[in-house]
């Protein structure tokens, strides 16, 4: 037995673990071929399932790096954030990088405090909708589309035809009732939290991380490695999840469409 006094057996280390979980990127239904997988739950949710499984689990830490996208997707891994919180009684921390903005503060509002650099964007909670009137390039190049439908709706803010009242206000009632569930969902995360008046805060405006920080958006100022050791300790270890990058040939022959929208989203943001 003297042979192993005073070794450190690694299967049985009893030093708390604290799960690392990368939120990266655009939030979409489905990505690039040159941006790798999507940020959604498809991806991101067994993702989370390990990372919560982990033995002495001390914390999960959510290292969110993304301008938003699509408010399913962000619903959908807040939600399952939550209740894998719940399920193991562990706090969420979230750890903005770059931004947090959209959807991103979205993924944001599921942890228990907010941290984020002086220099982060974080905020712009609204809802926002985009295309483009294609109906004159056609005209000009002497272009007949031929379009049938069955329901009077079913050609919704078709981009070749001129926008109709009715359906661009059907749009924007659209536009609002996602944006309730969004402003509902920081109330009851930051509610408590928040020092500022919502119409200031719900307008789709951002903020950096030091701004935000009084608004009550954020908790505190920090960075995800700092943040472990000062609340776990120099002893704790970190198990990073996610963050997996596309290979080099994929991402010199992905496809622009995809490319272009997500840098689309980022350009949104300033950055």
């Amino acid at each position: 037995m003297g042979i192993y006094q005073g070794m450190r057996i690694p299967f049985l280390s009893r030093q708390p673990q604290v799960a690392m979980v990368r939120l990266a990127g655009v939030i979409a239904a489905r990505g690039g071929p040159g941006t790798g997988p999507a940020l959604n739950i498809e991806h991101i949710g067994p993702v989370l399932d390990r990372a919560f499984a982990l033995k002495r689990l001390a914390a999960v830490v959510l290292a969110i790096n993304s301008p938003g996208g699509s408010p399913v997707q962000s619903a959908l891994i807040g939600a399952r954030i939550r209740k894998l919180a719940i399920e193991k009684k562990v706090p969420v921390i979230a750890c903005v990088e770059d931004a947090a903005a959209s959807g991103g503060y979205w993924l944001a509002c599921a942890a228990d405090e907010i941290v984020a650099d002086g220099a982060s964007i974080v905020g712009s909670i609204g809802v926002i909708s985009s295309s483009f009137g294609l109906q004159e390039v056609l005209e000009r190049f002497g272009v007949e589309r031929r379009l049938t439908t069955a329901g009077g709706q079913k050609s919704f803010m078709d981009p070749f035809r001129p926008v109709e009242p009715e359906q661009q206000a059907r749009l924007e009632e659209l536009l609002a009732a996602i944006h309730v569930e969004f402003k509902d969902w920081v109330r009851t995360r930051r509610g408590a939290k928040l020092t500022t008046p919502e119409e200031a805060l719900f307008n789709g405006r951002f903020w950096t991380g030091r701004e935000a920080l009084p608004l009550g958006l954020v908790d505190r100022l920090g960075h995800a490695d700092t943040e472990i050791r000062r609340r776990f300790g120099e002893k704790v270890k970190v198990v990073r999840f996610g963050g997996r990058k596309p290979s080099l040939p994929l991402r010199l022959l992905g496809g622009a469409a995809a490319m272009a929208e997500e840098r689309a989203a980022w350009g949104r943001i300033g950055l």
